[in-house]
Parts: C-alpha cells; sequence; structure tokens
C-alpha cells in the first residue's frame, strides 16, 4: 500500500496526492536542487501537507508515478486542481511553468496539446482573455 492510500477520500488525499506526483517531477533528474526544493516548500503549504508526510514523499526510495486519468475531462480537472494551486497566490512564476508542463505531459497530454491547454489556463486564471474566449466562457 502507498503512503497515499492511507488517506481514504477527500481532498487531502487529492492534494496527497498531487503534491506527491510534483515531488516524482522535481526529483525525476536526479537530486532535487534549491529551487525546486523552495518550490515544493510552497506547493506544500498550498495543499496542507504535514512534515510527516512531506519527508514521506520525498523520501529518495519513494516514487509516485502520476496514473494518467482516463477521459481527457479528468485529465483537465487534474490540471484544473493544480492551476487552482499555483494560482492560490495571484501569478505563476517559470519554475511553475516548467513543473506544470511536465505534470500535463504526464497526464497523458502531447508536448503540443500541454503547451496549448496550458497556455489558455495561463490566460484564464491570469484574466488575461480576450473577447472571444470570455463570450465563450459566459456561453457556455
Amino acid at each position: 500500500m502507498s503512503f497515499v492510500d492511507l488517506y481514504s477520500s477527500g481532498e487531502h488525499r487529492r492534494n496527497l496526492a498531487h503534491f506527491a506526483s510534483i515531488a516524482s517531477l522535481a526529483a525525476i533528474d536526479g537530486e532535487v536542487n534549491l529551487k525546486e526544493k523552495a518550490l515544493l516548500d510552497r506547493f506544500a503549504r498550498k495543499l496542507d501537507i504535514t512534515d510527516t508526510e512531506y519527508s514521506e514523499v520525498i523520501k529518495s526510495d519513494n516514487k509516485y508515478p502520476i496514473n494518467p486519468p482516463a477521459t481527457s475531462e479528468e485529465r483537465l480537472e487534474r490540471l484544473f486542481d493544480l492551476f487552482r494551486i499555483i494560482f492560490a497566490d495571484h501569478e505563476i512564476d517559470e519554475e511553475e511553468m516548467i513543473l506544470i508542463r511536465k505534470y500535463a505531459i504526464g497526464l497523458g497530454y502531447s508536448s503540443e496539446s500541454a503547451k496549448k491547454v496550458i497556455d489558455r489556463s495561463v490566460a484564464i486564471f491570469s484574466g488575461k482573455i480576450d473577447f472571444e474566449d470570455y463570450v465563450y466562457l459566459v456561453k457556455h
């Protein structure tokens, strides 16, 4: 049983699973560097990850895979959750952009599709959408 499975349901389980996936992505190239550690610390705070959970997730022998959802709507829901977390402070920095690109590809998007979805999501979450997109969002 994985560490994430200890939580039977709810938002905290989902937050812990997101954090575990993000931590695995940060460590994918070996050691977590200082910038990645700072980003993980920030995500841990935003996701309400305890110190014990944090320590367990970042152990070098623990690797939590991203389990890609079966449907495109479920993939979008996971990205939406992550964008809500990232934009809790109303901004996105370069490290967060790199991480969310890796996450989107891990969810099953191609590089090109991931770029399109991420660019559009950033525009929506940052409030920088054009009028046509605004009309579309309001009408649907």
